[in-house]
C-alpha cells in the first residue's frame, strides 16, 4: 500500500510540480503528516525530493527528474487495456477516431516492457464494442463551436431561434447533450433544429 503511495507522489510531483503537503494528502487521502512521512522515506531511498518552507513553499522534484514508473499494477494494466481498446461512439461522432487509435498507440509505446505486454494481451482479450448513435452532422459542429467558443443560433430558421454560448458536450444514454455557458443548462441536441455557427466568439 505504501510503496503504491510512494509511486503516486513521484507522479504527482512530476506531472504537477510543486505541491504543498496538504496538496498531496487531499489527493491520496491520508494527512499531511503522512506525506512528510513518505517524503523522507523517499529521500532516503536517493530520490532528488526538496522541500521548501514557507508561505510559498511546498514539495517538487529537482534536477528536472522524470521517470517512466507508471506504478501500474496487473489488473489495472489489463482494466487499461480494455479502456484503451474500447470503441468509443463519440469520438467517431466527433471525428477524433484516428487521433484516437494514434494517441493510444504513443500511449502503449511509453509504458515499460512487462506493462506494455499486459496492455497489449488485454486489448486482444476483452474486446467492448458499443452502438454508435445515428450520424448527426450537428455533433461535428457544436465541437468545433465549442474549441473556438463560438455564438450558435439553434434552430435557426423558426420561431424558437435563440443564441447559446456552447461549452461543453456530454453523450448520455442515445443522445447528445450540449451546456450552455450563459445559463449552465444543458440541452438536447435533438431540440436544437438547425443550427448556425457565428462567425463571432464569447469569452
Amino acid at each position: 500500500m505504501r510503496a503504491s503511495r510512494l509511486l503516486q507522489i513521484l507522479l504527482l510531483l512530476q506531472n504537477r510540480g510543486r505541491l504543498t503537503s496538504a496538496q498531496l494528502a487531499a489527493e491520496l487521502e491520508v494527512t499531511p503528516r503522512t506525506i512528510l512521512r513518505d517524503v523522507d522515506a523517499m529521500t532516503e531511498a536517493g530520490l532528488p525530493i526538496i522541500v521548501f518552507q514557507g508561505n510559498q513553499g511546498g514539495i517538487e522534484l529537482g534536477f528536472n527528474y522524470r521517470t517512466r514508473l507508471t506504478g501500474l499494477d496487473q489488473d489495472e494494466a489489463e482494466a487499461l487495456g480494455v479502456i484503451l481498446d474500447t470503441r468509443n461512439p463519440a469520438l467517431v461522432a466527433l471525428g477524433m477516431e484516428q487521433a484516437a487509435k494514434r494517441a493510444q498507440a504513443k500511449l502503449v509505446e511509453s509504458f515499460p516492457y512487462k506493462v506494455r505486454e499486459t496492455v497489449q494481451r488485454a486489448m486482444g482479450q476483452f474486446v467492448v464494442t458499443m452502438a454508435a448513435p445515428e450520424d448527426d452532422p450537428r455533433v461535428p459542429a457544436f465541437a468545433n463551436a465549442i474549441r473556438g467558443r463560438r455564438i450558435v443560433r439553434i434552430n435557426a430558421s423558426g420561431p424558437q431561434a435563440r443564441l447559446v454560448h456552447p461549452v461543453a458536450m456530454r453523450l448520455a444514454g442515445q443522445g447528445w447533450f450540449v451546456t450552455d455557458g450563459q445559463t449552465g443548462e444543458d440541452f438536447a441536441l435533438t431540440d436544437s433544429g438547425d443550427i448556425n455557427i457565428s462567425a463571432h466568439r464569447f469569452e
